[in-house]
């Protein structure tokens, strides 16, 4: 009998449902918020609000155009945390409600872990390459900059992580303060491609161990173009792609680095990518670059697996309902945790 999983994704701005049958994906829904973006960053009670909008539609066109009838779904999964407590609630409840009244069992699933098992999605018709345990997965999004040593689908150990900003956040507050807008992946992403990486040069962190660091170089960042604007009030305007290519091409060092020394600490050449920031050119780039220099076997996400998604929820509710690791109907949301 197939195991058929719908995935419930509202741990900050976007609303997601995704159903997969027996480790492949029947459908992928995500709705995004753009309320958020006058604003220069998500506001929690703006993204609550969109979330309880959204939540019913998203899921009914998830099951139709996975062709499911919801009483053929033997779980749901659900992100329990960490985020935005107000953004997890729409999608706890909604979960313990649907899986209450179809008398199914409920899957809690940490966000990082959707991120890093991401990876093990399939499609049907389309070869899928997956790691093997154990492997390396560098998780970069908005709020986290992790190494992280996976065993297993449910032993994943975190080797290092930024003690401050992550370097999405990093990122975004300097597209801020140059006035590109938000969110700023996308846009330094964007400029970055037409400029030249070696343009400028930022100070990059001395942190021990595998650790990351990225408010030294979000502060440099930001006290050399205050200098530069004051000769030349114009100077983002005329100088904007190679400053993107400048603080683009520093923040992959510094992620690649840690990443080369994890490897031969750890003398383990599979290596993967997840997270928001993985849908990054640069990185993307770095990666196959080190790869080729180093005999890595890579793993790439798909752009669509890079940012929140419900997809990545139901591949870990599909590994976790084939050891029966349900959770009780009332598993409280969870703001904040380490990787589990």
């Amino acid at each position: 009998m197939s195991i058929i999983i719908l995935g419930i994704e509202s741990s900050c701005d976007d609303t997601s449902a995704a159903v997969i049958r027996d480790g492949y994906l029947l459908s992928n829904v995500v709705a995004s918020q753009a309320v958020h973006e006058s604003y220069g960053g998500v506001v929690p009670e703006l993204a609550s609000r969109a979330h309880q909008q959204n939540i019913v539609p998203v899921v009914y066109e998830a099951l139709k155009r996975a062709g499911v009838k919801k009483e053929e779904l033997s779980a749901i999964a659900f992100t329990r945390g960490p985020g935005l407590m107000g953004s997890l609630l729409v999608g706890v409840s909604f979960a313990k409600g649907l899986a209450r009244s179809l008398g199914i069992p409920m899957i809690d699933v940490n966000h990082l872990s959707g991120h890093v098992l991401a990876h093990f999605v399939k499609t049907e018709g389309e070869e899928t390459d997956q790691p093997q345990f154990p492997f390396l997965c560098l998780l970069v999004s908005g709020g986290n900059s992790q190494i992280v040593l996976v065993k297993a689908y449910n032993d994943m150990e975190i080797l290092g992580q930024t003690i401050d900003d992550a370097a999405g956040e990093a990122i975004d507050k300097c597209s801020k303060v140059m006035g590109l807008g938000y969110p700023g992946g996308p846009i330094i992403d964007k400029l970055a491609r037409q400029g030249n990486p070696k343009a400028y040069t930022f100070s990059k962190p001395h942190i021990p161990g595998l650790d990351y660091s990225f408010s030294g170089l979000k502060t440099s960042f930001l006290y050399s173009l205050r200098e530069w604007l004051k000769d030349d009030p114009d100077f983002i305007e005329h100088h904007k792609y190679d400053l993107a290519a400048s603080l683009e091409n520093t923040i992959v060092e510094i992620l690649m680095n840690k990443l080369l020394k994890a490897t031969k600490q750890y003398n383990i050449k599979q290596v993967a990518v997840a997270g928001g920031v993985s849908a990054n050119n640069g990185l993307r780039n770095a990666f196959r670059d080190y790869a080729e220099r180093y005999g890595w076997k890579i793993y790439i996400p798909k752009f669509s697996y890079t940012t929140d998604n419900a997809a990545m929820i139901a591949i870990a509710g599909y590994f976790k309902y084939q050891h029966k690791e349900f959770c009780p109907m009332d598993a409280p949301a969870y703001s904040r945790v380490v990787l589990a």
